[in-house]
């Protein structure tokens, strides 16, 4: 049978889970602390964040309320393509993260006689944190 109830946090892939919820609301909070210069960007980092923080909290849902030994699945396979998915998610993310940060020092025109970078101090620093 598989662990269920807290002994799932003592595996390694309960860990990975908890893990995972952690730093997605880390990432989620820093990315919605920021203005967003570029929607579509920066769109996609909140939708891999949002997205994979709550499949995350229902993944490890299903093995701390024993669900898992009712369910007739090949859970190793199930765990390999969730962790796999989410990386490939979360990397995705960060690269997308990371090029809105690396805009920082372009000029954004509002009108002929306004200009300001893209990012402000305070949102270049955050937007480092949250591509970390």
């Amino acid at each position: 049978t598989l662990p269920s109830g807290l002994e799932i946090l003592r595996t390694f892939s309960g860990a990975v889970i908890f893990l995972e919820i952690l730093f997605g609301t880390i990432v989620w909070i820093l990315v919605a602390s920021t203005g967003v210069p570029l929607p579509v960007l920066q769109g996609w980092v909140m939708f891999v964040a949002v997205t994979a923080w709550f499949l995350s909290i229902v993944f490890l849902s299903v093995f701390l309320f024993g669900y898992a030994n009712r369910i007739t699945v090949n859970w190793n396979q199930a765990d390999f393509i969730f962790h796999g998915a989410t990386f490939v998610f979360y990397f995705g993310a960060f690269l997308l993260q990371a090029a809105t940060t690396s805009l920082h020092h372009f000029p954004r025109k509002f009108n002929s006689t306004m200009q300001e970078t893209i990012l402000s101090g305070r949102e270049y620093n955050i937007s480092i944190a949250a591509s970390v």
